[in-house]
């Protein structure tokens, strides 16, 4: 599946089902109505923001996107975070799969990442077993750390994957 990194002229195609997946208040932490402003910077922040944004796309339509960042700055500047969004239209066609690779994996150890880690947000089931499958462990759950729309107040996963164990101290991931 194709995959690059995203520029401006891809937020059109990726806003309705950002908007779509915030709104429903099912998986991630962000706001349920953040402004076109809000979402923007959140998902696509301005330079010189240490972010790397890519998207997998199939004949010109947006089917996903990652966005992977350093965890922290400084000493923590070394373990790399990432959310991935895929279109429900588009979902089960591979997506999620090919993005999560190409996200953590090929950037992370180009930033000399150690190490990843989920942010936090609630892991349904298809995506516990996607980040299974690539090597994630669960490290621990924060119970009720995730109020959501029907289940009420759930646990909340933090998973981690080693990428390497040469990893350079302190590089940004730029």
């Amino acid at each position: 599946m194709p995959m690059r990194e995203a520029t401006a002229a891809d937020w059109p195609g990726l806003r309705p089902f950002f908007r779509d997946i915030c709104a429903a208040g099912e998986t991630f932490t962000y706001p349920l109505h953040p402004t076109e402003e809000e979402a923007r910077a959140m998902w696509m922040p301005p330079a010189p923001a240490p972010a790397h944004v890519v998207v997998a796309e199939e004949a010109g339509t947006v089917l996903g996107t990652a966005h992977m960042y350093a965890n922290r700055a400084g000493n923590g500047a070394h373990v790399a975070s990432a959310s991935y969004m895929v279109d429900p239209a588009h979902q089960g066609r591979g997506a999620g799969r090919a993005l999560s690779p190409t996200a953590w994996t090929g950037r992370a150890r180009r930033a000399s990442a150690a190490s990843s880690t989920t942010p936090s947000s609630r892991r349904t089931p298809p995506a516990l077993a996607l980040y299974g499958d690539l090597g994630f462990e669960i490290l621990g759950t924060l119970p009720e750390g995730f109020h959501h729309p029907r289940l009420g107040y759930v646990g909340l996963h933090s998973l981690h994957r080693a990428l390497s164990r040469t990893g350079r101290a302190g590089a940004a991931v730029t």
